[in-house]
């Protein structure tokens, strides 16, 4: 039997090392941090928890599937539950939008807004259907290893008009500027400017459409403890709380790891789920193909950050959704600033996350657990010295929350805490603090992202939001697909 590594327990490790285990290949989790999960990590303060994120569940039947390869049911291990409307859309003048898959519901939305663009949104839907059968169903869990797969993929990437971005088609489609707004934000949970962002990636909305929105009861902690539970069930090891300090080569071939620990482990394949620049940078850095990649990476695009603000709150709050996007006063001045000028500005747009309106039990009894969310320039954009920065972007965050939703939100605050790009540094190795790795931009995209295997070494693999197709659960689950098919392919040999 082979022996594999997977280093990071991301949601994209997890699922290669499902895969793999389930396909007969002795694999081991290697792991930073004290709890497995990656991005998805939690905190437990004051008899609340707090997710880290991603809490947005999207495609279940992408994770239904790792369960199935063994011939066992998810429900055993992680509750489902659907979240209705998916997310409430609130703008400054007081405008609320519920964004749902409930035609009936949305198109009265959608009228409240501008009854003309009824017809134009079912438009969009035809295309968004059009580009989610191309885009993700044919291209989402296959590797783009040579520019020819690239090739293949024109045609229709062509048809679909890929080069203009998510904004430019809505646009083209709708004319209100708030169904505008509703239509392409989906891109920035990817790390990705709706006005620079493919096209393409408007297949998000009939992802939403045909799957759902769900979340996991207990927590998105609790997905990641279910596919921990069946991982080990399958025979797989995991090690937490020991960092990879170095992947050993010999020649064009990985021949081991090491730890923090001094632990070291020879093994036949490696796949990194960590940060694409850490891994070829500073874990690979006796390899001279892995020096010259690291230095091409370093030049691309990076996604931003993000800001967060966790915050447990006296009293319960059933009339604010489980998901609510607090669009601020600019749109495209605001993603401007963000990714093109690095600057943190007086104004921002939110996602605030409310989960124990699905779930109390996240709360000591008559209380609430929140986290608000700003994407903020990474730290090559803005090098500013967050820990001076952190106590001024939340009191003026949580004012915002205040000032539309819980006037007396600063009287009623159990605990709080905030979390800032240079933590995505620190705990993550994320370079420069980015939140979702490269940028999803075209030029970025499929064959133009890290490949899913090594050009130069033939047993080193990639999974989770730096290689194809990209971040998002539905996104680093399919490159835990592509990848694994990849890796079972070449250990059959």
């Amino acid at each position: 039997m082979s022996r594999a590594i997977v280093i990071g327990s991301g949601f994209g490790g997890l699922a290669l090392a499902i895969r793999l285990q389930s396909a007969g290949i002795d694999t081991t989790i290697l792991e930073a941090r004290d709890k497995p999960g990656g991005r998805a990590y939690y905190w437990e303060r004051d008899g609340f928890t707090f997710d880290a994120g991603p809490t947005v569940i999207t495609d279940p039947a992408c994770l239904q599937e790792l369960w199935a390869l063994s011939g066992s049911d998810m429900a055993a291990d992680v509750l489902l539950e659907p979240v209705q409307p998916f997310y409430r859309l609130n703008w400054p003048d007081g405008t609320n939008f519920d964004y749902t898959n409930d035609d009936s519901v949305l198109m009265a939305e959608i009228a409240k807004l501008d009854p003309a663009d009824v017809a134009g949104y079912k438009r969009f839907l035809d295309y968004s259907a059009g580009v989610y059968h191309e885009g993700y169903e044919k291209l989402g869990h296959v590797a783009f290893l040579d520019f020819a797969s690239m090739i293949k993929a024109a045609p229709a990437l062509a048809k679909y008009q890929a080069w203009r971005s998510v904004y430019s088609m809505v646009s083209s489609f709708v004319k209100s500027e708030k169904l505008r707004e509703a239509l392409s934000f989906h891109t920035l949970l990817v790390g990705g400017n709706p006005m620079t962002t493919s096209a393409i990636y408007a297949l998000i909305h009939k992802l939403e459409r045909d799957g759902g929105v769900w979340f996991a009861r207990g927590g998105t902690n609790r997905l990641v403890a279910g596919m921990v539970k069946l991982f080990e069930r399958l025979g797989g090891t995991i090690r937490l709380g020991d960092a990879v300090t170095q992947i050993e080569t010999l020649g064009d071939r990985v021949t081991a790891v090491r730890t923090a620990s001094g632990w070291r482990q020879e093994c036949d394949t490696v796949a990194a789920n960590g940060d694409i620049v850490h891994t070829y940078r500073d874990l690979l850095s006796g390899s001279n193909s892995a020096r010259r990649s690291a230095a091409k990476l370093e030049r691309k695009k990076f996604s931003p950050s993000l800001f967060v603000v966790h915050f447990g709150i006296k009293g319960t709050w059933p009339g604010i959704p489980h998901h609510m996007i607090l669009f601020g006063p600019r749109y495209k001045g605001l993603l401007a600033d963000i990714y093109d000028n690095g600057v943190v500005s007086e104004d921002f747009s939110l996602y605030l996350h409310h989960p124990t309106v699905t779930d109390p039990s996240l709360a000591p009894e008559g209380c609430s657990t929140f986290y608000a969310l700003a994407p903020v320039p990474h730290q090559g954009k803005f090098p500013e010295d967050w820990e001076r920065v952190k106590p001024i972007l939340e009191k003026r965050i949580l004012d915002e929350v205040g000032r539309r939703l819980i006037p007396d939100i600063h009287d009623r605050i159990v605990t709080k805490f905030s979390y800032s790009p240079a933590d995505f540094s620190r705990d993550l190795n994320a370079h420069l603090g980015s939140a979702f790795s490269l940028e999803p931009v075209l030029t970025q995209s499929a064959w133009f992202r890290v490949h899913n295997r090594d050009d130069a070494i033939p047993n080193l693999y990639f999974v989770g939001a730096g290689t194809h197709p990209g971040a998002g659960i539905p996104g680093v689950v399919g490159s835990a697909k592509a990848t694994a098919a990849l890796m079972l392919e070449d250990a059959r040999r």
